[in-house]
């Protein structure tokens, strides 16, 4: 059974250090594999038994070579799910930017032999035409009440106790706002994820409790050198 949920944005990306935005799948800059190595000496210091024992990762360049260097550090398997693939806006949409359509996890291994494309294959690709903010909400809360039971079905449920989530700042926002039961009207939680910032959620031991995820942080950068680049759908509206 899943204990620990750990969820993390990627690294700082190369199209805001050379200002071209034309590549939507840009790489990690100099800094962002600076960062994803601070976030890997970070994670690797932790106890044994805190450490994250598998890494879910948008199939986005930035987030797989964030992923990677976790991978190698703490010795652990990436697993590509697209589900919590980068948020295509709404208003990206009506301006008709093409949206990258990574490929699967078979053709990334190649890549990024790190990753266990075998073991498993997402659950689902996100819209292509835009998603505004109710959408990406509702998209990362079906993801995860499919994700947790199936990660805890395809593997031993002992062996995935603690796993981490690489993703992009927008599903970041979405994802605690799912785990705190909590909208756009009603949010009262300031989550403005850096990069390589790390949250974390435990599980609730009262089953009975009405919140089944408990927050210990959210996105806290201490352990991240550089410009962190924080984002909120505020500075997108």
């Amino acid at each position: 059974m899943i204990e620990t949920l750990y969820i993390t944005r990627h690294g700082f990306r190369s199209s805001w250090t050379t200002g071209d935005r034309s590549n939507r799948d840009d790489p990690l800059s100099d800094l962002g594999l600076t960062q994803a190595q601070d976030l890997a000496t970070y994670l690797g210091s932790l106890e044994d038994n805190k450490r994250p024992t598998a890494i879910f990762s948008s199939p986005y360049h930035r987030c797989l070579q964030t992923s990677r260097a976790i991978s190698i550090a703490l010795e652990i398997p990436i697993y590509v799910d697209h589900w919590i693939s980068e948020w295509y806006s709404d208003l990206t949409a009506n301006k008709r930017v093409k949206q990258p359509e990574p490929p699967s996890a078979d053709v990334l291994h190649g890549e990024f032999p790190e990753i266990d494309a075998d073991a498993w294959s997402s659950l689902w690709y996100p819209p292509s035409h835009g998603e505004n903010v109710a959408q990406i909400t509702e998209r990362m809360g079906t993801f995860l009440a499919k994700f947790i039971p199936a990660v805890e079905t395809t593997f031993a449920p002992e062996k995935h106790e603690r796993v981490l989530l690489v993703t992009h700042a927008a599903p970041v926002i979405a994802l605690v706002r799912n785990l705190l039961h909590e909208n756009e009207a009603e949010s009262k939680t300031y989550c403005k994820p850096g990069c390589c910032s790390v949250t974390e959620f435990e599980r609730n031991p009262d089953p009975e409790a009405s919140l089944t995820w408990l927050p210990k942080r959210i996105g806290d950068s201490t352990h991240v050198s550089g410009d962190v680049r924080e984002w909120g759908f505020e500075d997108y509206y």
